[in-house]
């Protein structure tokens, strides 16, 4: 396992606001997603799964990408293209995607970035532009990990990098809720009439913006604002802010799903522990 050391710690802020409608949207709607996935599968046999759940398995994909792949004509199995995501299968099957035969992940990775500014979050990139990718090479070997969401090129901070597709796909999804924690610096101090503004929800091009939680870092230094929040709309953390006519200077993610930047220089990367990986799986939702 690799580890590096140095960091900062958490900012500590403390105003907090939860949307109402964010409120009743999620009661119980882990549950019922849960057992609507387990009946669905109850009906494999013992080392059978779906196309898509095999696919994410072997370490390319989440789940939903998988999916896309599949009706896209991509997949074969047993040298017959299918295009249904539930197709049975199992490890004794020859299953293919874009015309390359893949195999079920043996070797699960977890790897934590802290990413700098001016890499993309990509596993690859046509331009040929710095992408995350090269600052973990040393840590893979022969298997392939993928980022876990997205920061954008001017974004630093915490970016998980996993070949476990079905982990990647629960992280991923707006549903569980996923809670992020940035460190913000603006152009300009963050006055109380914007501060309110943002914590009762701005409206966006998008929709409603809520946020979790906002202060600011030092209170002598309005322009440093920790935020946080569990939206993964593109550009959210800017967007809000460039709402109200603040440039963005230095945008930080400092927590992610529970996990923390403590230990973590930037540009380096850890493997995750096993205590980690657990709580990840089981994080509540």
């Amino acid at each position: 396992m690799a580890s590096k050391t140095g960091g900062k710690s958490r900012p500590e802020f403390g105003r907090h606001k939860k949307s109402p409608k964010e409120d009743a949207e999620n009661i119980g709607n882990t549950d019922f997603s849960r057992n609507k996935k387990e009946n669905k599968e109850s009906s494999f046999a013992p080392g059978e799964m779906p196309l898509n759940k095999y696919i994410a398995h072997c370490g390319l994909c989440s789940r939903r990408k998988a999916v896309d792949f599949i009706k896209e004509g991509k997949v074969t199995v047993n040298g017959k293209v299918v295009l249904e995501p539930a197709t049975k299968v199992t490890g004794a099957d020859t299953v293919t995607l874009a015309d390359k035969k893949i195999n079920l992940t043996k070797n699960l990775m977890y790897i934590l970035l802290n990413k700098p500014k001016g890499f993309i979050t990509t596993t690859e990139d046509p331009e040929g532009r710095k992408t995350v990718m090269d600052l973990i090479k040393d840590a893979t070997g022969e298997e392939r990990v993928y980022p876990v969401g997205r920061l954008d090129r001017n974004t630093s901070g915490l970016l998980l990098l996993t070949n476990d597709g079905e982990l990647a796909q629960t992280l991923a999804h707006p549903k569980h809720n996923i809670k992020k924690i940035y460190q913000v610096e603006l152009d300009k101090p963050l006055t109380k009439a914007d501060f309110e503004q943002i914590v009762a929800g701005l409206t966006l091009e998008d929709g409603v913006a809520y946020v979790d939680a906002l202060g600011y870092v030092d209170p002598k230094d309005k322009k440093q604002i920790g935020i946080e929040i569990h939206s993964g709309k593109n550009r959210i953390v800017r967007r809000i802010f460039e709402h109200l006519s603040y440039n963005v200077e230095k945008l930080d993610r400092v927590m992610y799903a529970g996990l923390t930047k403590k230990t973590l220089n930037r540009g380096q990367w850890r493997y995750l522990n096993e205590k980690e990986v657990i709580l990840l799986k089981h994080f509540k939702k």
